[in-house]
C-alpha cells in the first residue's frame, strides 16, 4: 500500500493555536469487524494492537484530574477492546459525556448481544457511521451485508430511546474524491429517507471529509487522483474554518497512551512534541495546560478547511 505521507509533511497551511482542553478523543485499538474503504485508520479484523488496562486507568486519571468534559471513544471498532465498558462507566461515573463511534454492524456481532442496552442504560451518546441512505453506495464503501446490518442495528436503537431522549448522530463520508455536499440538506435527505423506507428516527447528520491518508490515500495515489483531490480541497479552503478547527479543543490519544493533535495525526505518526520525546498521556496528568500551543499541521489539514468544513461533529459553519 503507497503511503501519502511523505507527500503531506510539506505544508504552507496556516498556523493553528491551542484553545482550552475539553475532550479526549481515545482509539482504543485498529481491531474491527469491517475492513472499509474509506478507513483513515486501516483498520480491520485482523489488526491486534487494543489498549491495555493500565493505559485505560490512565486516560480514566485524567479525566478526573483535568476535569475533561467529553471522552470521544473510536478505534477501529472501540466496542471489541475488552476494557470498553469498564472505561464508558468509569467516565460516566464521572459526569463525563462519553461519545461512542460506532460502525453499527458491531452491535450484532457474536457476544455483543447486550451491547445496545449497555450503551443505552449509561447514557453514551452514538455516534453511528452510515455513508449513504441507498445499499449500492453503502456496500460499496464498506461491504456487502452492511447495509441490512446497519438498518437493524438503528432499529435497536431507536427502540432503546436513541433517536429521541437519547443522541443518536449518523456520520456522512463521500465514497469517492469528492467533498461533502452541504449538511443540513442532506440531513433532510437522510432523515426524509430512513423514515419513508424504515421509520427509523436520528439526531443529527454529520459530514465528514474524506482524509488523503492511509487507505483512502493509497487508493487516490493508485488511481491517479491525488494531486487533483488535493487541489479540490486547496481550492475550497476557507479561512473562517481554522477557529473552529477540533484539534484547538481536544486531543487524541492512540492505544498506546501517546497524545497526538487529532485523529489524522496520529495515523500519519505526526506526534504532539514535548522537546526532543513524544508525549505521553503521563505528561498531561501532570500538566494538562495546552492553551497557546502550536498544532502540528501538514496539507492534509486543508480537509478539514474545505467547503463547510469538517470535524468529528460534522460541518464547521452553516
Amino acid at each position: 500500500m503507497r503511503d501519502t505521507r511523505p507527500l503531506l509533511l510539506e505544508s504552507d497551511f496556516p498556523p493553528v493555536y491551542r484553545g482550552a482542553l475539553d475532550t479526549l478523543q481515545v482509539n482504543l485499538g485498529y481491531l474491527c469487524n469491517l475492513s472499509c474503504v474509506h478507513c483513515h485508520v486501516n483498520a480491520g479484523p485482523t489488526r491486534t494492537e487494543q489498549m491495555d488496562a493500565e493505559t485505560v486507568d490512565q486516560v480514566i486519571a485524567l479525566l478526573r484530574s483535568a476535569q475533561i468534559q467529553t471522552l470521544d471513544l473510536t478505534g477501529g471498532a472501540p466496542e471489541l477492546n475488552p476494557h470498553f465498558r469498564y472505561l464508558v462507566r468509569s467516565a460516566r461515573a464521572l459526569g463525563v459525556r462519553v461519545i461512542d463511534r460506532c460502525n453499527l454492524t458491531v452491535l450484532l456481532e457474536p457476544g455483543q448481544e447486550d451491547l445496545t442496552t449497555f450503551l443505552a442504560e449509561q447514557g453514551v451518546e452514538i455516534s453511528a457511521s452510515l455513508p449513504c441512505y441507498l445499499q449500492d453506495n453503502v456496500e460499496a464503501q464498506r461491504g456487502k451485508g452492511v447495509y441490512n446490518s446497519s438498518i437493524e442495528a438503528l432499529r435497536q436503537l431507536n427502540d432503546l430511546g436513541y433517536g429521541d431522549e437519547l443522541v443518536l448522530n449518523l456520520v456522512y463520508n463521500p465514497v469517492g474524491p469528492v467533498l461533502p455536499p452541504p449538511q443540513q440538506g442532506l440531513q433532510a435527505d437522510y432523515r426524509r429517507e430512513l423514515q419513508a423506507r424504515f421509520g427509523i428516527r436520528f439526531n443529527e447528520l454529520f459530514t465528514i471529509t474524506n482524509m488523503p491518508i492511509s487507505r483512502f490515500g493509497s487508493v487516490l495515489l493508485a488511481q491517479g487522483q491525488y494531486y487533483d483531490y488535493m487541489q479540490l480541497l486547496r481550492d475550497n479552503y476557507s479561512d473562517a474554518n481554522v477557529q473552529t478547527l477540533m484539534c484547538r479543543n481536544l486531543v487524541s490519544i492512540d492505544w498506546r497512551g501517546y497524545l497526538y493533535d487529532c485523529d489524522f495525526n496520529q495515523m500519519l505518526d505526526m506526534p504532539m512534541l514535548a522537546s526532543d520525546r513524544r508525549r505521553h498521556i503521563r505528561d498531561l496528568l501532570n500538566d494538562a495546560q495546552l492553551e497557546g500551543e502550536s498544532v502540528y499541521t501538514a496539507e492534509h489539514c486543508y480537509g478539514c478547511t474545505a467547503g463547510q468544513g469538517s470535524s468529528c461533529s460534522g460541518a464547521l459553519v452553516a
